[in-house]
């Protein structure tokens, strides 16, 4: 009867090799090099049918976001739309020309510009055509003198050209519906029929 073959005993243990100097070097150098891994948050995700626990600490506060610059654009205080320009000058009719030369319709208002310079005669029609407007008339008279140029006088005919040209300025058409030239029995040439826009 054979005998059953002997078993050997376990191998000893492998002996741990010693690192070569220049091993050690490169080990040393790769480890310096190396950074830690940052742990992630773990993210709980909140059961359904879970009931919020009162006496749980509420959860973090997000982190405040950077206060976000306004663009140039959106910073511009948007500008107030322009004012609407004034209606343009309608002439006097016929009809109420005609009223007015015969004392029908009454001149509610007058204004004398004689002797006046252009700048005085500027401000005093204005503020007269405010008043106007105001008190709410509706026809009023502007003498401005014919005027005869001539070489020693060459202003004078003056205000009897600029009237009608101030008149038609935005400044006065707010103020004015329109104008004609008077009756001669109220001035003629030297004189304006103007209708007065009554204010709002």
């Amino acid at each position: 009867m054979k005998r059953p073959p002997r078993l050997d005993p376990e191998p000893a243990t492998r002996r741990k090799r010693a690192l070569s100097g220049e091993e050690l070097a490169l080990w040393e150098t790769v480890a310096r090099q190396i950074k830690p891994l940052r742990k992630r948050a773990r993210v709980v995700k909140a059961q359904p049918d879970a009931k919020p626990d009162q006496d749980a600490a509420p959860p973090a506060v997000a982190a405040k976001a950077k206060p976000v610059r306004p663009t140039q654009a959106a910073a511009k205080v948007a500008a107030p739309p322009p004012a609407p320009a004034p209606p343009p000058l309608v002439a006097l009719g016929r009809r109420e020309r005609s009223h007015l030369a015969r004392g029908r319709k009454d001149i509610e208002a007058r204004l004398d510009l004689h002797g006046m310079t252009q700048t005085r005669a500027h401000r005093a029609l204005l503020n007269f055509l405010e008043r106007a407007s105001a008190d709410g008339l509706t026809f009023v008279l502007v003498i401005t003198g014919k005027g005869r140029v001539s070489e020693t006088n060459p202003e004078r005919g003056v205000l009897r050209r600029q009237v009608p040209h101030w008149l038609g300025l935005a400044e006065f058409r707010s103020l004015v519906i329109g104008f004609e030239q008077a009756h001669i029995g109220h001035g003629g040439e030297g004189a304006l029929y103007v209708r007065v826009r009554r204010a709002r």
